[in-house]
C-alpha cells in the first residue's frame, strides 16, 4: 500500500508543481520514467507471483536506470538516436509486465 501511494504522491507533486525540464535532458528523463515504471511494473507482477525480492527489485532498479542513461549518453555524444532501442526494450517489458498483471487480476476474479 504504500509503494502505491508514493506512485500517487509523485503523479501528483508532478503535475501540481510543473517543474520545467531543458530539451537536452528530456530524453534522459523521459528513459528514467521508463525504467522506473518498467521496474516498478516488474515489482507488483513478482509480488502477485509470491516471487518478490527487494534486493533483486533494487538493483535491477538501479542497473537498469544506469544503462539506460548510458545508452541515451553514448547515442547523443555519436549522434545516433541509439535510446530507441532502450525504449523499445522497457516498453516490451512494461506491455508484457501489465498483460500479466491483468492476466493475474483476471484470474483472480474469475473473469477468464
Amino acid at each position: 500500500m504504500i509503494p502505491f501511494a508514493g506512485f500517487i504522491l509523485g503523479i501528483i507533486l508532478g503535475l501540481v508543481l510543473n517543474i520545467p525540464v531543458s530539451p537536452d535532458m528530456a530524453r534522459y528523463l523521459g528513459i528514467a520514467l521508463l525504467a522506473a515504471l518498467d521496474s516498478s511494473f516488474g515489482g507488483l507482477r513478482a509480488n502477485l507471483e509470491h516471487t518478490f525480492n527487494e534486493r533483486l527489485f533494487v538493483g535491477g532498479f538501479l542497473v537498469n536506470t544506469i544503462i539506460a542513461g548510458l545508452i541515451v549518453y553514448v547515442g547523443d555524444n555519436l549522434g545516433i538516436e541509439i535510446y530507441l532501442a532502450a525504449v523499445v526494450a522497457f516498453g516490451v517489458r512494461l506491455f508484457q509486465n501489465l498483460a500479466l498483471i491483468r492476466r493475474h487480476f483476471f484470474k483472480l476474479h474469475h473473469l477468464e
